[in-house]
């Protein structure tokens, strides 16, 4: 499982982590925003086609009605969270295997491996939840047709104003079900496929881009293979009128499945998964790009 053992740099996994997961926002928000709104558009009356009869029937109105910035509506607010998150993610997730390693040679199992995805997840919920909170609203105000917010920040001031923290955070729960299993399956899936598209004789630091696009690609697609359900959960519950869902995810639930049955689940699958690849690539692959830079340029720090 190659070499693994190189000590933990807090600093350069902001930097590297930061500018991985702007790439990662950058590349994936036009389709996050399609499928947030396919998660929580309205059910249709009798008789009456659906808002949004898919994905890119989704994608295609943003674009007609609202133009390029439509797709990109909400992205401040996980741009302003992403140097952080991606910075907790990533040593999170050394500290994970750290933490698991009697001595520094010691190589790590997948389900070890799998573990320590799981503990960056958790290390990222404090900061993933507003961010994802703000997003989701701003993402569904343009298509509802009601202005209430002008930005992030005026929606985090309002959301503060209304509900004080708690309205803010609102979603914890949902969040840590969405990233904890996710977040362990990420990264290890990514390290799995990092050993296995290394040549033999190379060293995995050694792989070269189109096999990091590949492994961080195929990584992002199986995170969210088990993270949508609990996606759709959360985003139903951040945009609800306060009040709706007094039991949380278990009114959410209950709701979802009675008048949509259990497929309602997986609302936003196609959005979700052509984005996965391209979006998550690039995570990875900035992420790679930049750690490489600072040892280079920066070995002792």
């Amino acid at each position: 499982m190659a070499d693994e053992a190189k000590p933990i740099s807090p600093l350069k996994n902001l930097l590297a982590g930061g500018f991985g997961g702007m790439c990662l926002v950058f590349v994936g928000h036009p389709l996050d925003t399609v499928k947030v709104r396919l998660q929580t558009q309205p059910p249709s009356l009798p008789g009456q086609p659906p808002m949004y009869s898919g994905t890119f029937d989704c994608f295609r109105k943003t674009l007609v009605r609202e133009g390029i910035t439509g797709l990109y509506r909400g992205m401040a607010a996980p741009i302003i969270g992403v140097t952080p998150m991606f910075a907790v993610c990533f040593f999170g997730f050394g500290l994970g295997k750290k933490l698991q390693q009697k001595c520094p040679e010691d190589v790590l199992s997948y389900p070890q491996i799998f573990a320590a995805g799981m503990l960056s997840g958790v290390f990222t919920t404090g900061i993933m939840t507003p961010g994802e909170r703000i997003k989701c609203l701003l993402q569904i105000q343009a298509s509802s047709g009601q202005t209430k917010y002008t930005g992030a920040l005026d929606c985090a001031k309002k959301l503060y104003q209304e509900s004080g923290i708690r309205g803010i955070y609102k979603g914890t729960v949902l969040t840590l079900m969405r990233d904890v299993p996710a977040s362990g399956m990420y990264f290890m899936t990514y390290e799995w496929l990092k050993n296995i598209l290394t040549p033999e004789g190379k060293s995995v630091s050694e792989l070269s881009v189109p096999r990091i696009l590949v492994a961080g690609g195929i990584a992002g697609i199986f995170n969210w293979a088990v993270a949508i359900p609990p996606d759709v959960l959360k985003s139903r519950f951040q945009t609800a009128p306060p009040g709706k869902y007094p039991n949380g995810f278990r009114d959410v639930l209950r709701e979802l499945i009675r008048d949509e049955g259990i497929t309602s689940l997986y609302k936003g699958f196609n959005a979700v998964m052509i984005r996965a690849f391209p979006a998550n690539a690039a995570c990875f692959l900035g992420f790679e790009v930049a750690m490489k830079f600072l040892n280079w340029a920066t070995p002792n720090l």
